[in-house]
């Protein structure tokens, strides 16, 4: 019996007969490779493809100490608050005279992060007290006896800052160990025990500090220094993680900043049994304002860090911005499982 293959075709049908087999062949290998794309992409997904960065820290022979590991995508989990952040600040704006906010807030427990308008600057004013602390406190771990270094204040400096929010001072004539001027510079904001302090300092100590964080290293003489939210960010972080300082000398540096007396800010948005520790700062001109403030927030296990910056007519406005910001991302932190 003959095979139908085996008779001839005329040649009309045997070149069609090609050709479909040919589409045919096309369309079924571009099917099994879009499905396989697909399922590429749908395990890229689930993996979470967005790659993180990890930064060290150099200067050792030997080893090379963490500082931090970052996803480089915000958290998705965090989408939700930075809509609701978005729509307040656009409510102070149009109604409050505030001019710029920013905002960076990084969830410790499930190490995600988000930011709203991240790229502004903003000059830190008192906020440059912390890295201030943490260059002594590293004076103080290469050459043992800083800290009990007694201090005289025997002349007023001329500072150029008018502040809304005063609290205690050092006095005229009296001396001071250096841990107690670390109070406070950090605990009552005093620009004279900051201005006693910066007198002996050593500037390549806190010049190392913003190199080691990949910070634009400051000019120690300079005016003005600008930082952007996530920038300032990475002192709180660093006290937080002890990735800079030995153990205690970050705990050491959080119990100042848990003694901290301003109140009208983030400390308005979260209740008094719920530890903070946090640093504010003013800044500006008479025409615009400057509030800021950067806190670790200890809520139960789930502790985040947030840092606001804000710009506008009058600090009322923005110490009220603060604490309304402050207010919904508490609320959102104590909501997450």
């Amino acid at each position: 019996m003959n095979s139908v293959f085996s008779k001839k075709l005329p040649i009309p049908y045997a070149l069609g007969f090609i050709l479909f087999t040919a589409i045919l062949t096309y369309a079924v290998t571009s099917f099994v490779n879009k499905k396989e794309e697909n399922k590429i992409l749908e395990l890229s997904e689930t993996n979470n493809s967005c790659s993180y960065k990890v930064e060290r820290l150099d200067g050792y022979p030997l080893v090379k100490p963490l500082l931090f590991v970052d996803d480089l995508c915000e958290g998705d989990a965090l989408a939700t608050v930075k809509q609701e952040l978005s729509t307040i600040i656009q409510k102070y704006k149009n109604y409050q005279g505030v001019t710029s906010a920013s905002v960076y807030l990084k969830d410790f427990s499930h190490n995600e992060w988000t930011a709203f308008n991240e790229e502004e600057k903003y000059e830190p004013g008192s906020l440059f007290k912390v890295p201030i602390l943490i260059a002594y406190l590293k004076m103080n771990e290469e050459h043992p006896g800083v800290l009990d270094r007694e201090l005289l204040f025997n002349q007023s400096f001329n500072i150029d800052k008018v502040v809304a929010f005063k609290s205690k001072s050092i006095q005229l004539g009296k001396s001071y160990k250096v841990r107690d001027l670390l109070q406070y510079m950090i605990g009552y904001s005093d620009n004279n025990a900051t201005a006693l302090l910066n007198n002996n300092l050593k500037p390549e100590v806190l010049q190392k500090l913003f190199k080691d964080l990949e910070l634009e290293v400051p000019n120690v003489s300079a005016k003005q220094y600008f930082f952007t939210v996530k920038q300032y960010s990475l002192f709180m972080r660093a006290i937080y993680n002890a990735s800079y300082l030995t153990i205690d000398d970050s705990e050491f540096a959080a119990e100042l900043l848990s003694k901290c007396e301003f109140n009208e800010g983030i400390r308005k948005g979260i209740p008094t049994s719920v530890k903070i520790a946090h640093k504010f700062g003013e800044s500006g001109t008479p025409i615009e304002k400057q509030l800021h403030e950067s806190a670790i927030v200890y809520l139960d296990d789930k502790p985040y860090l947030l840092t606001i910056m804000t710009k506008g007519k009058d600090n009322t406005s923005l110490s009220k911005l603060i604490g309304e910001i402050s207010s919904v991302v508490f609320r959102n932190q104590s909501n997450k499982s």
